[in-house]
């Protein structure tokens, strides 16, 4: 017989330390956002982002920075992913190199 579960809570935090990780946060939605805006305007290239991403996007979806660039939707940004045999759910940080290399090779194409 199995022993029963428990609920594993998250460590209590300090009214400062839920702060800083508010404004953590919100840093790192506002740098996102206007890294978006830069791909759309064609001021930032994909690849040069999927070569070497900033901290800052390391835990960003794949799927949705693909989104953010001219001409691309769901369905070609989906096309793409699958390709490389890449998950809609990978994250920019979590690509392998092998993954990062094939995708990078379909935009210089």
């Amino acid at each position: 017989m199995a022993p029963p579960q428990t609920q594993v809570q998250a460590p209590e935090r300090s009214l400062d330390q839920r702060m800083e990780a508010l404004k953590r946060a919100n840093d790192i939605r506002v740098k996102r956002a206007q890294l978006k805006k830069d791909l759309k305007a064609g001021r930032v290239r994909i690849e040069k982002i999927l070569e070497a991403p900033p901290a800052f996007v390391e835990t960003a979806k794949v799927f949705d920075m693909l989104m953010a660039v001219p001409k691309f939707g769901r369905v070609k940004a989906a096309r793409f992913l699958n390709q490389c045999r890449i998950s809609q759910s990978k994250t920019v940080g979590g690509l392998s190199e092998r993954q990062r290399a094939e995708l990078i090779g379909l935009f210089n194409r």
